[in-house]
């Protein structure tokens, strides 16, 4: 079975970098890049011309950078998913792109199967970190004990909390339904709730706000699709 076309948007100020992404795709039929910024204000106008899937925006741009990028971009179109890109795994730059709204976070250093296998996996809504900084990135959330938002002691129901342990083992909605007997409706609603509540952007703040609040334990359960 042929797979759907992800429309992939570039974001990046390093030509270098940028050609060697195209030279990356090139093996990827599936992955169609639709246009390229050099600044995060360059890639908000074409986010507003092409209906992208995914983004992969770099942190660091002149004029706006990737974090002011990525906030803007969640609202206006919400539905674009966006992998930050980075030569650092710093911790505040990782929880700045989280919470701004990123589902993936990738070194500059990846490979190029994993730079596909990203693409792809966040194109499902699903969360992916760089194999390098899975770990620390878990590590880095569980021991910060400062909670995302002022609403953290809010009383989440058990079907609540069940769903999002779901999603930090990288479940997507219709594999929650078919796990917990519920209709897929009905899971995209309470992860709407959750999300709302918490103030999330999306997957990734759910994701962030569950290790930092408790509610998941990293290394407690096996992730269902493995490590990155």
């Amino acid at each position: 079975m042929e797979k759907k076309t992800i429309k992939l948007l570039l974001a990046d100020d390093h030509a270098i970098f940028m050609s060697g992404i195209r030279a990356v795709l090139k093996s990827a039929k599936h992955i169609e890049i639709a246009g390229e910024a050099l600044d995060g204000e360059e890639l908000l106008k074409l986010a507003y011309e092409i209906e992208a899937d995914v983004v992969l925006m770099d942190v660091m741009m002149p004029v706006m950078d990737g974090i002011d990028a990525t906030k803007a971009l969640r609202k206006a179109r919400p539905s674009v998913k966006v992998i930050a890109l980075s030569m650092w795994a710093h911790d505040k730059m990782i929880i700045e792109m989280l919470e701004a709204g990123a589902l993936g976070y990738l070194l500059k250093t990846a490979n190029p199967d994993e730079i596909i296998r990203a693409i792809e996996t966040v194109n499902e809504n699903r969360p992916y970190f760089g194999k390098e900084i899975a770990e620390s990135v878990a590590q880095m959330i569980s021991r910060n004990h400062q909670p995302l938002h002022a609403s953290f002691l809010i009383d989440f129901s058990d079907r609540e909390k069940s769903i999002m342990r779901l999603i930090c083992q990288e479940y997507t909605s219709k594999e929650i339904a078919l796990k917990m007997k519920l209709s897929k409706r009905t899971v995209e609603s309470h992860r709407v709730r959750i999300m709302d509540k918490i103030g999330a952007r999306g997957i990734a703040g759910i994701i962030t706000y569950a290790i930092r609040t408790g509610v998941f334990k990293p290394g407690t359960t096996q992730p269902k699709h493995g490590t990155n």
